[in-house]
């Protein structure tokens, strides 16, 4: 039998999401062009900074956290970190130590996730969503 809190729970498990930044122009061009009636969980990643749980499961769904780190980030320029070998704890780390370091938007759909804002992976998540 489902208490209110397993309710809440399996309900928290299903629901589509997407990981972004208000302040990001390109974020709310994408956000302004998502189907009306799809009811996304909206994180804004600056707001409320991702959880240690939340990045685990995006591993998860994505096989590594390189695969979720954003190379053009200025603070990966500025802090040199181009010219450093880093590790899957490395990019983990700064994923969770600033929320520039996360490739975004990510969206969770279904169980499974698409990273970033290119053209291939915007047409997936359209695709996704129909």
């Amino acid at each position: 039998m489902l208490n209110e809190f397993s309710l809440h729970k399996e309900i928290a498990i299903y629901m589509d999401i997407i990981y972004y930044l208000a302040s990001c122009d390109t974020c709310r061009k994408i956000i302004k062009s998502l189907p009306k009636d799809h009811d996304f969980k909206f994180h804004d990643i600056k707001q409320d900074p991702i959880t240690v749980a939340e990045l685990e499961k995006m591993r998860e769904l994505s096989g590594s956290y390189e695969a979720l780190f954003s190379k053009k980030a200025v603070l990966y320029k500025s802090m040199d970190l181009k010219n450093k070998s880093l590790t899957e704890e490395d990019y983990k780390k700064y994923i969770l130590e600033h929320y520039t370091f996360l490739s975004r938007p990510v969206f969770i759909i279904k169980d499974k996730i698409y990273i970033g804002n290119t053209q291939q992976n915007m047409l997936q998540v359209m695709k996704a969503l129909a």
